[in-house]
This record gives C-alpha cells, sequence and structure tokens, in this order.
C-alpha cells in the first residue's frame, strides 16, 4: 500500500473480515496510533470505493471512527499472530 510506503509502515499481517479489517504493523514511534489509523482509514476509503461500487452507497463515511490498538509488550507477537489467524475463518 502507497501510504504505508509513506509512512514507513511494516504491514505484518492482514486479516479481512466482512464488516472491519485486522492489520498487524509494525511503525516507528514516531507516528502516533490514532494519526497511523486515521492516515490508513482515510487514504483506503476512495480507493475501495472506487474498486467497489457497492461501497458508494455508504457516504458520508466508509469507516467508523471506532478502532483497537493493542502494541507488543504487553502481549506477545505470536498471541496477536494467532488471534488474526483464527479470525479468518469467522
Amino acid at each position: 500500500m502507497m501510504k504505508a510506503d509513506e509512512l514507513s509502515l511494516d504491514i505484518q499481517d492482514v486479516t479481512i473480515m466482512p464488516d472491519h479489517v485486522h492489520l498487524f504493523i509494525k511503525a516507528s514511534p514516531a507516528h502516533a496510533p490514532h494519526f497511523i489509523v486515521r492516515q490508513l482509514k482515510s487514504y483506503s476509503a476512495p480507493i475501495l470505493r472506487d474498486e467497489l461500487p457497492s461501497l458508494k452507497s455508504r457516504l458520508p463515511s466508509l469507516w467508523t471512527r471506532s478502532y483497537y490498538i493493542e502494541s507488543v509488550g504487553h502481549i506477545s507477537e505470536d498471541t496477536i499472530r494467532k488471534y488474526m489467524e483464527d479470525q479468518e475463518g469467522k
């Protein structure tokens, strides 16, 4: 994703769910987590609407303002990866 490159983000894993997305990202502490989320949501919304016309009816916002962030350290990287893998079949 071009925005991830622009922000020097390393997207480790992605799980796409019917109504949300799980991202496992390694990022510099120079960017606050809420800044990263806002940048990725605002960048991806018009692209998704162009590629998936059915999303054009989701106005004014494709994404909600909500998000959840957990940092590796409080829980392990393996725990995060396992959670994301487990979500794929749901």
